[in-house]
């Protein structure tokens, strides 16, 4: 029994070394080297502080920003010894039946129109349904434009300016062939704060 328990030992610890140390730290400084950005989370740095991620949507509310879509992102970074303080972000798919859904939609449609109740443009899906990770940091090219006059009177901004910052950071298709053009949500207000 002992011939057969050692190589079986031996090998444990072998592969989990492999597996557990080597591997993950190889992977991790290949990273590193290059792609440092997207290894580090994506982050948007303004005056060397991180005021987000290109990949992880946030909540705006003020009217002189435009809202992205419903979040389920938490109120603060994840720590995990920091649990208290919501920092869980989980998809938010509620099914086509489920009166929360309904809710959920008709609540985000009361905030838009109180927002801006002389918008004659039909709300775009996207501002009130939450993308199926509940953390999409991009809105249509549409959903951005329905905002425009909004952002523009809050801001004491023509609507031209405006359209054109949104046209500035909107995205292609994704290799030029996937998806539709999209407008990150951040990069654009942290461009509208630039704008003086």
């Amino acid at each position: 029994m002992l011939t057969q328990f050692r190589p079986a030992l031996v090998m444990l610890l072998v592969f989990t070394v492999i597996t557990g140390v080597i591997y993950p730290l190889a992977v991790t400084g290949i990273a590193q080297v290059l792609f440092p950005s997207q290894a580090n989370g994506s982050l948007i740095l303004v005056d060397g502080k991180a005021v987000g991620s290109e990949l992880i949507g946030q909540q705006f509310d003020d009217p002189k920003y435009f809202w992205g879509r419903i979040s389920a992102t938490g109120t603060f970074a994840y720590n995990a010894f920091n649990a208290e303080n919501l920092t869980a972000s989980s998809g938010s798919n509620y099914g086509p039946l489920n009166p929360a859904l309904t809710d959920m939609v008709q609540t985000r449609i009361n905030a838009l129109k109180a927002a801006d109740p002389n918008n004659p443009l039909p709300i775009p899906v996207d501002l009130v349904t939450a993308s199926g990770s509940g953390l999409d940091p991009h809105i249509s090219v549409a959903a951005a434009l329905y905002q425009v006059s909004r952002v523009a009177s809050a801001r004491g901004l023509s609507e031209a300016e405006v359209t054109s910052l949104v046209e500035k950071y909107t995205e292609g298709r994704q290799f030029g062939f996937l998806g539709e053009p999209r407008v990150n949500v951040l990069k654009l207000n942290l461009a509208l704060d630039g704008v003086k």
